[in-house]
């Protein structure tokens, strides 16, 4: 069942990086992003209410989700929508693969915790691995200002992402279960990103075709809903460091997606930079436990 669960986030979230670059056209990227938390949280809410799923939250706690809606569903992903249009989607799926240092980095910065020898390892690893990857692009000639934009792009929804984690982990502690405050939040989201469209006048055009309309349904219902709920599912059965390799491998399928319909070219400077990034996930995770914890027992309350 575990192996199920990882090999199908891995599957989703690998492939919906394709699926963005799909919808890039003429619906604008913030109705894009619009459409697709908001069919998404049309698609979780009538699931959580009817199955009783939907917990009771406190007027406190809906600071945190809407601040969640922000950080997860909505301005990260105006900023990967966008960042698919300077370079391939695959790229944009590494860059945000390093999520795994920035949250080291920001629970040091908002939790206190240790920022261990081993992430800041990591850190490097993973850095020299992005510079290797758009070597050709930053150093092959002249500067690419497209390519700076779609990485400072990829890097500012990266943030986003992980600081998005961190209100996440606020709302874990203080008793919001996770697809409670997912539920929220991407409500919260889509109402953001409808106030955004309402204000600078964005329009709100019909999905065009088929193609397009295909790959919404698919990043909201595999992507967002059901994408999210296995990796929560992977949490509570494998715990959150065996979960988090999820992030190390679907850069993989989302390049090789990339390379097959968006024609992206590997080069060998490309091929070792992928390479150290993922390294640099498996360093910083090369301690993560084998299975969740075991629930507390008379013998080993005592052993502690």
């Amino acid at each position: 069942m575990n192996l199920a669960l990882f090999a199908t986030t891995v599957l989703i979230w690998g492939s919906t990086w394709i699926a963005i670059a799909a919808e890039l056209g003429p619906v604008p990227v913030l109705t894009s992003v619009f459409y697709r938390f908001a069919l998404a949280a049309a698609l979780l809410w009538p699931v959580l209410v009817l199955s009783g799923r939907l917990s009771r939250t406190r007027p406190r706690d809906h600071l945190f989700m809407g601040l969640q809606g922000l950080c997860l569903f909505s301005l990260n992903f105006l900023c990967f929508y966008n960042a698919t249009a300077f370079i391939p989607s695959g790229l944009v799926s590494v860059i945000f693969s390093l999520a795994t240092v920035l949250n080291a980095l920001n629970a040091r910065l908002f939790f206190g915790e240790r920022i261990t020898a081993r992430a800041l390892m990591a850190t490097a690893v993973g850095v020299a691995g992005l510079v290797l990857i758009f070597w050709h692009d930053l150093f092959g000639g002249a500067l690419n200002l497209g390519t700076l934009k779609g990485i400072g792009l990829a890097g500012l929804g990266t943030l986003f992402f992980s600081l998005g984690n961190m209100v996440s982990r606020r709302l874990s502690a203080s008793g919001v279960p996770p697809i409670t405050a997912n539920a929220w939040g991407m409500g919260y989201g889509a109402l953001f990103l409808l106030a955004l469209i309402g204000l600078s006048g964005t329009a709100l055009p019909l999905p065009p075709d088929a193609r397009y309309l295909g790959a919404l349904v698919y990043l909201a219902l595999f992507g967002s809903v059901i994408g999210f709920t296995t990796y929560l599912m992977l949490v509570a059965r494998m715990g959150s460091g065996r979960a988090a390799y999820a992030t190390v491998m679907f850069p993989v399928i989302a390049l090789m997606l990339s390379w097959a319909f968006e024609g992206y070219h590997w080069q060998l400077t490309a091929l070792a930079g992928v390479g150290l990034t993922l390294l640099g996930n498996v360093i910083l995770f090369a301690r993560a436990p084998l299975r969740a914890p075991r629930p507390a027992t008379p013998a080993n309350r005592a052993v502690r």
